[in-house]
């Protein structure tokens, strides 16, 4: 649950920026005005004092043009995969201890037959059980055998526990490059502007294109950054999982594979023999 809560916190951190923007007075440049000397302010009246204007997130985005609308998708795709990943990934779910340690427990003392093992990992479904299924499938062949076993079914269960990180990957590259792309269609539109009208020494004429130049580069990165962060969180998380179960199956393999059963079969016999041989001197 820490790494839950950790993970979570980072999107938070990334979305707050956002609602920094979000909050902040919007100034224009009309409304900028000339110093004034020491003593007028307090010559005006004090209810002539108007209110600071403020824009909200929806005016930011329109103001940041049409390209914010695909980089705020990416946003709601981050969070909904994000939390998706964050539930499917937990190590309870993916390694369940009791079910490993009673699987193991009584594949060692020889309380479970070949059967009966498949059965249990069949009915508990998890990706751990999936690759003790292959394993125990090859019961009794040689430890090569086995092993390959343990590794096609790892395979196909790593699949699945990577499942959307790459759309995570792919919105963490698409974002800055909407952003890129914002900033280039932002800074033809001003200078447009320049080209068609009077707008040397006339900045107001400029603000719009470069208002969405920068604020489609600026969300672009709010959604990415957070974005390669959770895929790099995620992917880490993935790889020890990978790392423990591919402990649990050597341990089957270690179990099961002909060999050791095969020795384990031989030191059977010599502790029967050794116990006939007492059992004959005592009579």
């Amino acid at each position: 649950m820490r790494r839950v809560y950790f993970a979570v916190g980072l999107i938070l951190l990334g979305l707050l920026p956002v609602v920094a923007v979000a909050g902040e007075p919007a100034v224009t440049l009309g409304s900028i005005e000339p110093a004034q000397p020491a003593g007028a302010s307090a010559a005006k009246p004090a209810d002539d004092q108007s209110a600071i204007p403020t824009a909200n997130l929806w005016e930011i985005m329109r103001k940041g043009g049409k390209l914010m609308y695909p980089i705020a998708v990416c946003s709601f795709l981050l969070l909904a995969f994000t939390f998706e990943r964050l539930v499917s990934l937990r190590r309870g779910r993916v390694i369940p201890r009791p079910f490993v340690k009673r699987f193991l427990q009584q594949i060692k003392s020889g309380e479970l037959d070949r059967d009966e093992a498949i059965s249990l990992c069949e009915e508990n479904g998890s990706p751990v059980a999936i690759v003790l299924a292959g394993a125990v499938r090859k019961w009794g062949r040689p430890a090569v055998e086995i092993e390959q076993a343990v590794i096609d079914s790892g395979e196909r269960v790593t699949n699945g526990l990577r499942r959307y990180l790459r759309v995570i990957n792919g919105i963490s590259v698409v974002s800055p490059l909407l952003g890129l792309l914002g900033t280039v269609t932002g800074m033809i539109a001003a200078f447009n502007a320049i080209a068609t009208s009077d707008a040397m020494g006339r900045p107001e004429r400029l603000a719009n294109g470069i208002s969405e130049a920068l604020l489609t580069t600026a969300f672009g990165l709010f959604v990415a950054i957070p974005a390669l962060i959770i895929y790099l969180f995620l992917v880490s998380r993935v790889d020890r999982l990978i790392i423990d179960i591919d402990a649990i199956g050597q341990e089957v393999v270690n179990t099961i594979s002909a060999e050791e059963l095969a020795a384990a079969g031989a030191a059977r016999n010599r502790r029967n023999t050794k116990r006939e041989s007492k059992e004959v001197a005592v009579d």
